[in-house]
């Protein structure tokens, strides 16, 4: 038998750690390859990490709510082959003592050399966030780097580092009173913010890795992408009598709903198609126009938001759209969605209106450049190019853009598109198929 490592998978292009939500095997289990062992939260997706290997569940390594750098060991697995069991073991802990003295050496490389110490996103917007000074705290992650676990531990502590410009201070003041006087307004407004009252029956609800994922992510967008809004009214009158017309054919034909949300996609994605700037991301010194239009769509759970993603939208029929949405909302809520399904999304469509919203700002699905909420269609008087009123069915668009990456005018424009593919569907000019 031989001892082989699986290591901590990268789950989405910029996610550099995983926090071990759930291990789904013990000890001593069986496991075929690709099989899922843990559930696994980032800052981008809840996913499954899957077996590298065929055997023995040997040792969990990584404990729930350890959060791991992607590269680092998760577990130790015995597999077919190689030398006898003490030989493995033996192996294993000669390997660990290795690794011991090596992580032992880069903490000293980083004392001689700390401008090798490379930060996460995440890491440095939770010292941003809680004024913690990265030179002054130890790593435990790999090569001795930062994780969000060292920072929540000191931020659970109260213990916040100093930042330089408090540690300069006792050069310019008094010496008696440098070290005390910057430290009590810096601790007072953590232990503020802390510290809720819990009355009676009151319930406490322990956050989950995924709604702190949630949480950062949503957090990171409004901080660091400039927000604006706008929105258009749209007369989807024809677009209801045509869905209504075909919906119970529909069903018994394909065995799934004909959705109102189908048409609203189809529509965003043929509008993408002509304004290819809507379709972009911020990359610091550059925007990226992205080629592949990848819708991601917002599917609520009991506890959780997933955003599963409709790859290459463009060359779905208002069918496809509508198989796909029904298939991914149905793997979000029965816990089946896989990591790549919620990779790669390039714009978002949100139907708030299934909740009976009618208005409403979404924050951007970061890095995207922009999230368009479908509202409730309402019936409503409106006054008829005859100057007759009348009743037809309204909706409301509402777009949150990142001012960096999109203006008014191309936004204004690519909503313009939207209504007019919208309010031009019917029975005689659209087909589902």
């Amino acid at each position: 038998m031989a001892v082989e490592k699986i290591l901590m998978p990268q789950l989405g292009e910029s996610v550099t750690e995983g926090t071990i939500e759930k291990w789904l095997v013990e000890v001593g289990d069986t496991v075929n390859k690709y099989d899922p062992i843990a559930e696994v939260n980032t800052d981008k997706v809840n996913a499954e990490v899957p077996s590298s290997f065929t055997g023995k569940i040997k040792e969990l390594v990584a404990n729930e709510g350890d959060t791991l750098e992607v590269g680092e060991l998760v577990c130790y697995i015995e597999i077919e082959g190689g030398g006898s069991a003490e030989e493995t073991q033996e192996d294993s802990t000669g390997q660990k003592a290795i690794e011991n003295i090596s992580e032992d050496k880069k903490e000293q490389e980083q004392e001689d050399q700390p401008m090798k110490k490379r930060y996460s996103p995440a890491v440095l917007r939770m010292s941003q966030e809680h004024d913690i000074d990265l030179d002054q705290v130890s790593g435990t992650g790999k090569g001795g780097r930062i994780t969000r676990k060292d920072l929540q531990k000191i931020i659970d502590s109260g213990e916040i580092p100093s930042p330089k410009a408090e540690k300069e201070a006792p050069k310019q003041a008094a010496p008696q009173e440098a070290p005390s006087a910057p430290k009590a307004p810096q601790a007072a407004p953590e232990k503020e913010a802390a510290e809720v009252p819990v009355g009676e029956g009151d319930i406490e609800i322990p956050v989950t890795g995924v709604r702190r994922a949630i949480a950062n992510n949503m957090l990171r967008s409004k901080h660091e992408a400039p927000h604006a809004w706008t929105m258009v009214e749209v007369d989807v009158t024809n677009l209801v009598e045509y869905r209504n017309s075909i919906k119970d054919d529909f069903k018994k034909k394909e065995g799934y709903s004909l959705t109102f949300f189908a048409f609203f996609v189809k529509a965003v994605v043929e509008a993408l198609k002509e304004f290819p700037q809507m379709n972009s991301m911020w990359a610091g010194d550059k925007i990226i126009q992205k080629k592949d239009i990848n819708i991601s769509i917002a599917v609520g759970t009991d506890d959780s938001l997933f955003v599963p993603v409709i790859k290459n939208a463009d060359e779905k029929s208002i069918k496809g759209i509508a198989r796909e949405v029904t298939e991914l909302a149905k793997k979000a809520k029965t816990g089946k969605l896989k990591g790549d399904e919620m990779q790669g999304g390039t714009f978002t469509v949100n139907n708030t209106g299934s909740f009976g919203s009618v208005q409403s700002m979404g924050i951007i699905n970061y890095p995207q450049a922009a999230i368009l909420q479908v509202e409730s269609i309402v019936q409503r008087p409106v006054i008829m190019d005859n100057g007759m009123f009348g009743a037809r069915h309204m909706v409301n668009l509402c777009l949150s853009l990142d001012h960096r990456v999109l203006d008014g005018m191309i936004c204004g424009k690519f909503l313009a598109r939207v209504k007019q593919n919208l309010e031009n569907i019917s029975k005689e000019n659209t087909s589902v198929y």
